[in-house]
């Protein structure tokens, strides 16, 4: 299928999306866009979640995380039930603008997964015998 917008077109909104200061996320087909949320102070990565634009807006207004959740269908604020409220630090955005990274600072305990460790990324896949690849916690 042919673009109805001149290539021109397509290049100059390619440059501003990539080059330009216009934040214009782009949300995926069921409105939500991912976000990778690192701990600012070590940058370890906490967690992986997706935010609507609710969620989205409500983070930058408030300087507070919200996330959607896509198993309840809901917007939710981090921490509400843990205490584990994740304070804003710096939020980027990659190249095309379909995913983001949220810096934070995290209260309570300072974990962030609700099995109750740090981080949501606790194991780590590894080649065993016989070429099986098996997970290996790397953090209780």
């Amino acid at each position: 299928m042919t673009s109805p917008l001149p290539s021109a077109a397509i290049t100059s909104e390619k440059a501003n999306l990539e080059e330009g200061l216009a934040f214009s996320p782009k949300f995926d087909s069921h409105g939500l866009i991912t976000c990778v949320t690192i701990e600012h102070s070590t940058s370890e990565v906490l967690m992986l979640a997706h935010m609507d634009d609710e969620a989205l807006r409500l983070t930058i207004e408030t300087g507070i995380v919200h996330y959607f959740s896509r198993s309840r269908q809901a917007l939710w604020r981090k921490g509400d039930t843990s205490g584990q409220v994740q304070t804003l630090v710096t939020l980027l955005t990659d190249c095309d603008q379909d995913a983001l990274v949220a810096r934070v600072s995290v209260g309570g305990d300072g974990k962030a997964c609700h099995t109750g460790r740090k981080s949501c990324f606790y194991r780590s896949v590894k080649r065993g015998e016989n070429g099986v690849l098996a997970l290996e916690f790397t953090q209780n």
